[in-house]
């Protein structure tokens, strides 16, 4: 898509755009508010960019796809859900001060997703360039995992807007994540008449916290975290049901093998417990050799920016992990992440949005030779 005339990145319109996401407010699994927020980033994009965005419905809500034409070249990739409930911009609403921008999403990736844009704007010429914002990322991904493989295979370079590493560095690298959920299931009775009866589904759940705990490896970057655990019904009844819930985080597949292996060799350690296990490392891990081509595009760009893996998960680790050159935290410079403290850098926000238009051009060239 050829453009006219390309535009400028001004600090003062993208805080505008900002504004405008921030307001719409857009919580995981809320079909309503995410459809009003679909259609205000669809908005933005054909303000800034023309053409027209595409809405792809899904049972999480739309995602937006936006292209400018020609061979798929580069897939910029975001989503516009975020963890926050309705009401939370009534009690922390939009604020520019000190330096700063504050409110629900705006690190967590809605101005990335706004620098992104404005950086696209400042392009001559759109061709070759795919959007693609989803619905769900904050809760896994599972309505728009295929069509991100999708248009990232058919683009051959990805170019994530989460938010930046602290100090404002790339995400080169990023764990394998994942939720476990471990299910026991014994058999109630009365806790003072007759204990021995029952089936004591919190201790069989004690018993197996201790097994999955022991999977960590820290020395090759493997977490496995127990973090909710419910059970029971009442405090004079042996607990008939227990559950369990595991974060999962690794650095390489050899390790998720090993945790998935562990929690399918689980067995009872009372008798007549019974256990059911669910999850999986959901996201697989992002190497950095993912990002090695593009952060070294951006390092020639902006030299001194620093590239950093993390133990996040994105939907960078998609993309990576099918062979895609992938380059993430290219967002906003700030911190917060799902906080009410989260904030993100202006000042930073214009060096971001040349970023993009920089890279974009990079890998153009790079690919039409």
């Amino acid at each position: 898509m050829k453009k006219h005339r390309s535009a400028g990145v001004r600090v003062d319109a993208m805080l505008e755009d900002l504004r405008t996401l921030v307001e719409v407010e857009s919580p995981s699994r809320d079909l309503k508010a995410l459809d009003a927020s679909a259609r205000a980033v669809a908005a933005i994009v054909e303000s800034r960019l023309g053409g027209q965005a595409t809405l792809v419905e899904s049972p999480a809500g739309p995602h937006v796809h936006w292209s400018g034409g020609g061979e798929p070249r580069v897939l910029v990739l975001g989503h516009h859900d975020t963890v926050f409930p309705l009401g939370t911009l009534e009690r922390r609403p939009f604020r520019v001060a000190d330096g700063q921008a504050t409110g629900p999403g705006v690190f967590d990736m809605l101005g990335g997703l706004v620098q992104a844009v404005h950086g696209l704007a400042a392009l001559d010429d759109l061709s070759g360039v795919e959007i693609l914002v989803t619905a769900d990322e904050e809760v896994g991904s599972a309505s728009s995992r295929a069509l991100i493989e999708e248009r990232a295979r058919a683009c051959g370079a990805v170019l994530v807007f989460e938010g930046a590493a602290d100090g404002g560095g790339l995400k080169t690298g990023r764990k394998g994540c994942g939720t476990f959920q471990v299910l026991v299931k014994g058999r109630a009775s009365h806790a003072g008449l007759e204990p021995a009866a029952g089936v004591n589904a919190l201790v069989e759940a004690a018993h197996q916290v201790l097994v999955v705990a022991a999977l960590s490896r820290p020395e090759a970057g493997t977490t496995v975290t127990p973090t909710v655990a419910s059970a029971g019904t009442s405090d004079n009844v042996v607990p008939a049901e227990a559950t369990v819930y595991v974060d999962v985080r690794v650095e390489s597949a050899g390790e998720q093998e090993r945790v998935e292996a562990g929690f399918a060799a689980l067995v009872p350690h009372l008798a007549e417990a019974e256990i059911e296990v669910r999850g999986s490392v959901g996201r697989p891990p992002m190497p950095d050799s993912a990002s090695a081509e593009l952060f070294a595009m951006a390092r020639r760009l902006l030299p001194g920016i620093e590239g950093k893996a993390v133990g996040g998960g994105s939907d960078g680790n998609f993309t990576a992990a099918l062979g895609v050159p992938t380059l993430d935290g290219l967002g906003a410079v700030g911190g917060g992440a799902h906080a009410d403290h989260e904030y993100i850098v202006v000042g930073a926000m214009a060096e971001r949005a040349h970023l993009v238009t920089g890279l974009v051009n990079t890998i153009r060239a790079t690919r039409a030779t």
